[in-house]
C-alpha cells in the first residue's frame, strides 16, 4: 500500500473468546461433537427464554413504534426507569439525562476508550476481560496497564500493587472495576470498593465500573453497586440485559454517569459521547423498550432468583469436582458464570500432552502446536479441545501472566454439567503427569 494503513496498537484488538472457535470448528469437521465452554452465551447452553418474556417481546413487534427511531440518548421511559432503579438503592442519585444507551457494551466500551487522548490510561483488572482491555491499549498504542487480581486471596485485588502503579504513573486517569468480575467470578467486598474510591479521591481519578452481572450472584453473595459507594466522585456504570434476561443478541447496554458536574473534563467527556450517539441516531429501540416491560412484571423477581440459585449449584458441583485436584489453584465462583483456574507455578511443561488415537485429529494438534512462543496454558488448552473435544479460554489472552483457563457455569443439564468438568478434571491430572511417562 502507499501508506501504512493501521495505526499503533491495532494489533492488541484480539479476542481469543470467538478466536478459539476456529479450532474448534476444525475438530468438529472431522466428525467430532463439542462442548463449548468458551463464552457467556447462555442460549448457546439452551438457558430457557420464559414464555411471559416472549410474550412481552412479540407484543411490542406488533406496535408501530417498535419500528421507529428513539431519542438518541435512548428511550425515555425506559431511562427514566433505571434512573429511579439506581435512586431507589440510595447512594448517588441520576436522572434520565445521565443513561445513555449503546448497541451492547462492546459498542459502549470502543465509544469510551475512543474519545480519550492516547496518553490518558485506564487500568483494569489482571486477568482482564479482553473487550475492555483490547479497546484501551489500542486507544493508546500500548499494552494494556493492570493491576492483580489475587488467585491466592479468592481473586480480590491486590491494592497495593494498584496504589503503587496509580502513584507513580501520572498517565493514569481512571481505575475500572469490573463487579462481578469476568473472567474470574469474584464479587467485590463494600470495604474494596471503598478502598478503589479511596485511591480516587486521592490521585483525582475516574471511576469506570462494569456491572453488567450485578444482578448474577449467588450462595449468599450480593454485588454492592458502586453508586452506593462513591460519594461525589465522578464515575461511570456500564450495564446491560445480555446475561440477564437473557437475551445476549438484542446487543443493548447502557453507560449511567455519576456526579457528570463534579469535573469539567468529566462532564466534556460525558456530552462529547452523547453528541457521539446523536452522529449515529440512536441504538436499537426493541430491547429499550422490553426492559421496563420485563423487569416489572411479576415474574421477573422470581424468575431471577431461581436462575441464580441454579448457577450457584452449579458452583458448589464445579468446586467437587475441580476443588482438590493438585497443580491447580481453584477459588469458587460468586458472580456472574464463570471459573478461572489458575495451574500452580512450574507444573505446565513443554512436553506434556493427552493422548490423541484419531491420526487426523493429532494431525491437527500438531499443526496448532507449531505456534511461535505458545504461552504454556494454550498448549493444555488445545490439548483438551483435540483430545476431550471441550473448548475453553487460555488465561494468558486475558492479558495475565498467570497460566490457567476460563469455563462457564452455564450448562443446565446436570448430567451433561458434571460429566463435563469429570472429563476435564481428569485431563488435568492426566496433563500434569504426561510428562514423566514420556
Amino acid at each position: 500500500m502507499r501508506q501504512q494503513l493501521l495505526r499503533s496498537g491495532a494489533e492488541e484488538l484480539t479476542y481469543e473468546i470467538r478466536g478459539i472457535v476456529k479450532k474448534a470448528r476444525q475438530v468438529e469437521a472431522l466428525g467430532y461433537s463439542m462442548t463449548w465452554e468458551n463464552i457467556g452465551d447462555p442460549i448457546q447452553k439452551s438457558n430457557h427464554v420464559p414464555d411471559w418474556m416472549k410474550e412481552i417481546i412479540a407484543d411490542l413487534l406488533k406496535e408501530d413504534k417498535t419500528y421507529g427511531y428513539a431519542d438518541s440518548k435512548g428511550v425515555l421511559e425506559t431511562r427514566r426507569f433505571l434512573a429511579t432503579l439506581n435512586n431507589e438503592r440510595g447512594g448517588t442519585q441520576i436522572t434520565a439525562e445521565d443513561i445513555l444507551f449503546f448497541n451492547g457494551l462492546g459498542d459502549a466500551i470502543a465509544k469510551l476508550y475512543q474519545f480519550l487522548i492516547p496518553t490518558a490510561r485506564i487500568i483494569g483488572p489482571s486477568p482482564a476481560y479482553s473487550t475492555h482491555s483490547s479497546a484501551e491499549a489500542a486507544h493508546a498504542n500500548a499494552a494494556p496497564i493492570t493491576y492483580k487480581l489475587d488467585p491466592d486471596n479468592q481473586w480480590l485485588p491486590d491494592m497495593e500493587d494498584l496504589y503503587l502503579k496509580v502513584r507513580y504513573n501520572p498517565s493514569i486517569v481512571g481505575i475500572l472495576i469490573i463487579n462481578p468480575d469476568n473472567p474470574t467470578g469474584m464479587v467485590y467486598p463494600r470495604e474494596v470498593l471503598e478502598a478503589f474510591v479511596k485511591i480516587a479521591e486521592e490521585f483525582n481519578l475516574l471511576l469506570i465500573t462494569d456491572e453488567i452481572y450485578q444482578n448474577i450472584t449467588y450462595n449468599g453473595i450480593t454485588a454492592v453497586p458502586l453508586a452506593e459507594v462513591i460519594g461525589d466522585r465522578p464515575a461511570i456504570s456500564l450495564k446491560g440485559i445480555s446475561k440477564e434476561f437473557p437475551w445476549p443478541g438484542s446487543r443493548c447496554g447502557w453507560m449511567e454517569f455519576y456526579n457528570r458536574e463534579s469535573s469539567k473534563e468529566f462532564s466534556k467527556l460525558c456530552q462529547t459521547l452523547e453528541n457521539a450517539k446523536m452522529i449515529e441516531v440512536c441504538s436499537t429501540i426493541l430491547p429499550q423498550l422490553a426492559i421496563p416491560k420485563i423487569m416489572k412484571h411479576p415474574a421477573y423477581f422470581k424468575y431471577r432468583e431461581e436462575a441464580n440459585a441454579q448457577i450457584g449449584k452449579r458452583s458448589e458441583w464445579m468446586s467437587e469436582i475441580l476443588g482438590d485436584i493438585p497443580g491447580i489453584k481453584f477459588n469458587p465462583t460468586q458472580g456472574a458464570f464463570y471459573n478461572t483456574i489458575v495451574f500452580e507455578e512450574g507444573v505446565l511443561k513443554e512436553d506434556q500432552f493427552l493422548p490423541i488415537e484419531d491420526k487426523k485429529l493429532k494431525s491437527l494438534l500438531d499443526s496448532w502446536l507449531e505456534e511461535k512462543n505458545m504461552p504454556l496454558d494454550k498448549r493444555f488448552v488445545y490439548n483438551l479441545l483435540a483430545a476431550e473435544q471441550i473448548c475453553v479460554v487460555p488465561i494468558s489472552s486475558f492479558c495475565s501472566d498467570l497460566r490457567g483457563f476460563r469455563v462457564t457455569l452455564l450448562e443446565e443439564n446436570e448430567e451433561v454439567f458434571k460429566n463435563t468438568f469429570r472429563r476435564l478434571g481428569n485431563a488435568i491430572r492426566r496433563y500434569l503427569k504426561s510428562e514423566v511417562e514420556v
